[in-house]
């Protein structure tokens, strides 16, 4: 009977090792199978923006910004939005932030399980896709858009997002770029932090005044990195999300002012 058990033992073990195995292969695989989507996504749709005195350049002249963005009027980036509707009427949007691996489109379903493990393509992927909130109207005019992505054990996704806690990677990357096919943002990030997913942050508000003034304010309290951003009661915000690891169904946010630029889908508009 001792030797049956212990061969029972035995073959337990081994099963639950090549089933460790056989995950954590699959797991590699859609990992790369999302990047080289992505890669290959970015290479047909996104281009270098041309030059523009609306952006400001450094000394070196290789269209970087001398300050990360910040006062920069046109983005950086071109994207082509008449393709993209081509490939999924979903995609609303493309976001950049320079020197990190968010450069992504966004999309919005008709719920938020949609692209919750879905790519832009429709393809089943543990990646998902960068969408926004159910909630939200698809155009960014809410005065508070909540933008969702995973935190993926890789850096891709919205893995990077935890780096706002320190205050030299924000020195480093103040803004991000919200891009459209009617026009583009520049978001002066304002405040980061780690909350519940069941926190008032994933508020949507559709219209300003004092409560959407109160919850700003609150957002700059809890903030863990410190910014000169002034905040604009008639501006539109974003919030992105991701999850984090320190608490049951905890989440890393950062929060953006809007700040409409001079270009759309990061061609400069003609007459500004």
């Amino acid at each position: 009977m001792g030797k049956w058990i212990r061969r029972i033992v035995v073959l337990l073990l081994t099963a639950v090792f090549l089933f460790s195995i056989l995950y954590i292969a699959l797991t590699y695989f859609q990992y790369r199978k999302n990047d080289s989507l992505y890669e290959e996504m970015t290479d047909r749709f996104v281009g270098a923006a041309p030059a523009s005195e609306g952006n400001l350049e450094d000394s070196a002249g290789d269209g970087k910004d001398e300050n990360s963005g910040v006062g920069a009027r046109t983005a950086p980036i071109t994207v082509d939005f008449a393709g993209l509707k081509e490939a999924n009427e979903d995609i609303i949007g493309w976001l950049y932030c320079e020197d990190t691996p968010i450069n992504y489109p966004i999309l919005q379903g008709e719920n938020n399980d949609q692209y919750l493990r879905h790519s832009y393509d429709g393809a089943y992927n543990m990646a998902g896709s960068i969408f926004v909130e159910e909630l939200n109207r698809g155009d960014f005019q809410d005065f508070n858009t909540i933008i969702y992505g995973h935190h993926m054990k890789n850096g891709s996704m919205f893995a990077v997002l935890d780096k706002w806690a320190d205050q030299e990677f924000y020195e480093e990357h103040p803004v991000m770029w919200l891009l459209t096919p009617t026009q583009d943002y520049r978001i002066d990030l304002f405040s980061g932090y780690t909350t519940s997913a069941y926190a008032e942050t994933y508020t949507v508000f559709q219209g300003n005044g004092e409560e959407l003034n109160q919850y700003l304010a609150r957002c700059v309290e809890q903030s863990v990195f410190q910014t000169d951003v002034e905040l604009d009661g008639e501006a539109h915000y974003v919030v992105l999300s991701t999850c984090a690891y320190v608490f049951d169904n905890a989440r890393n946010v950062v929060h953006g002012m809007l700040v409409p630029v001079d270009s759309e889908g990061g061609i400069p508009i003609e007459g500004k």
